[in-house]
């Protein structure tokens, strides 16, 4: 009995938040007091870690690397923190580890990751040529297909 009303209040607390992945570039919205006074930050990076793994529970948390100014910055972040006000994700990865420690060594073009094709069909290629389809009230350029005239 009590088990279940702790997991009822523990999913009471939880937030809406998208599914996002280690290796996906995000900005994380924060809002930050100082003073009286509130503001949103956007902290952008890589996840590099969840944990749990499955990052589900009220106690779920996730850790973001950006590089700035050269040095490279860590955040941890609650994944269901009242601070946090929105999580998107920009890009996403192929990495086969579920921790991304390695990228603290990295500088530069070595840090780079592989990009996923998992956001490939929302972005529009510029190469692609798009002919247009002729409407009823143009006239095709081969006149054995003209249409008859009344």
């Amino acid at each position: 009995m009590e088990q279940k009303l702790i997991a009822e209040i523990n999913r009471s607390q939880e937030k809406k938040r998208p599914k996002f992945a280690v290796g996906d570039r995000v900005a994380v919205s924060v809002r930050l007091k100082e003073g009286d006074k509130e503001r949103v930050q956007v902290f952008r990076g890589v996840v590099i870690l969840k944990h749990p793994k499955s990052a589900q529970g009220p106690g779920a948390m996730f850790t973001v690397r950006k590089i700035s100014e050269g040095v490279g910055v860590e955040r941890i972040f609650p994944v269901h923190s009242p601070f946090i006000e929105k999580i998107e994700v920009e890009t996403s990865s192929d990495v086969r580890r579920s921790r991304l420690f390695y990228l603290r060594k990295l500088t530069g073009k070595k840090a780079r990751l592989k990009e996923s094709d998992r956001f490939g069909d929302l972005v529009v290629k510029a190469t692609e040529k798009v002919e247009p389809v002729p409407t009823e009230t143009e006239t095709p350029a081969d006149p054995a297909v003209a249409p008859a005239k009344e």
